[in-house]
């Protein structure tokens, strides 16, 4: 209750809850449904925030029956992998339909209209012409740029949430180990812990990443890898205070195993402290994600990833499409700082020496 008196935390809440939702609708609730929002029309690249388009789809006879069936695909197969494309889309400026039954039409080309191609669609071909808004713009490749930010958005949270649960899984088990038992057992430990300490956290990840390869699950295991640290020297703190009160020594005096007491009656005692270092440290994931794939040894294309679009579209901040850009690492900002924010609300509520 504490927690949700506090008006930043309640914010950044709200901001986190309403990516995560994003994240989990996915291709459900983009414009570009297509797999990895990547539906590509070079004739409108680089378009500003709110551009508008006539689409002409175009079915093609073999694809028919398959285009209905992608019409009753299940829900959540369709928020896990998007729809594929099984029609021809073309950009037009005007048409016009003959009385014949036929279709004319000028493709867009970019330039000012009445300068497009004239082509003539048979009036035996399926076809459907719908208007298409592109809120953001589009990018290089005349890809939505709203839809690539929201699939983006799963990319971002997917890597916080699965590092996060490798960094807890090393980071307790490692931390409980060290403080339970002490002697041999945390020296060695601690001797690890140090030797991570001591090695810059991005270049100990690019070098992690070059082991395991480029792609979607290296980076998770990755950043996973150098962010157990901080968790494992603050479970072995808490431990080692907590492996000297009464309700342990007297579960040692009933014969209860060292496991049972660490996992049944310790850690518990330690998940409050530990979710402190959660919020941050899922920041950090996204951070050193977003990182990676601008570098290019992150989330590869055609996979969408806030970073890799900052990558793709930094050379048009210095032009008038600085926005492409810009975008991206405003997302990025706003969920990194409402993950701090967050951790700091969460830190205030769990000190009981604060007002």
């Amino acid at each position: 209750m504490k927690l949700l008196r506090n008006p930043l935390a309640v914010i950044s809440l709200l901001v986190i809850l309403i990516f995560t939702v994003i994240a989990i609708l996915g291709y459900a609730i983009t414009p570009d449904s297509s797999p990895y929002a990547n539906e590509q029309h070079l004739e409108i690249a680089v378009k500003k925030p709110g551009f508008k388009v006539k689409m002409l789809k175009i079915y093609d006879s073999e694809n028919i029956d398959q285009n209905a069936n992608l019409q009753q695909q299940s829900f959540i197969k369709t928020i896990l992998f998007g729809k594929p494309i099984t029609t021809t889309n073309i950009p037009i400026y005007n048409y016009k339909t003959n009385l014949d039954g036929s279709l004319t039409y000028e493709v867009f080309t970019g330039d000012s209209p009445n300068d497009g191609e004239i082509k003539t669609l048979s009036n035996t071909t399926k076809h459907e012409i719908q208007e298409r808004k592109y809120y953001l713009g589009t990018d290089r490749y005349g890809r939505d740029l709203l839809s690539q930010l929201m699939i983006g958005t799963r990319v971002s949270l997917s890597v916080g949430f699965i590092a996060i649960f490798i960094a807890l899984v090393i980071g307790i088990t490692l931390g409980a180990l060290a403080g339970y038992y002490g002697g041999v057992v945390d020296n060695i430990i601690m001797w690890l812990i140090n030797v991570i300490w001591s090695m810059p956290t991005i270049l100990l990840v690019i070098a992690i990443t070059f082991a395991l390869g480029k792609g979607f699950w290296q980076v998770f295991v990755a950043v996973g890898l150098t962010m157990w640290v901080d968790i494992a020297r603050m479970v072995r703190g808490q431990v080692m205070s907590l492996k000297e009160k009464e309700f342990v020594l007297a579960g040692r005096a009933l014969g209860f195993s060292d496991f049972r007491l660490i996992v049944r009656h310790i850690l518990p005692n330690v998940i409050s402290a530990v979710t402190v270092i959660i919020a941050s440290n899922f920041a950090t994931a996204i951070l050193q994600e977003a990182g990676l794939s601008f570098l290019g040894i992150g989330v590869q294309p055609p996979m969408p990833s806030w970073g890799t679009m900052i990558k793709e579209n930094y050379g048009y901040i210095i032009l008038d499409a600085a926005y492409m850009a810009i975008i991206p690492g405003l997302v990025i900002m706003i969920l990194v700082l409402s993950f701090f924010l967050l951790g700091s609300a969460i830190r205030q509520a769990a000190d009981v020496k604060s007002k």
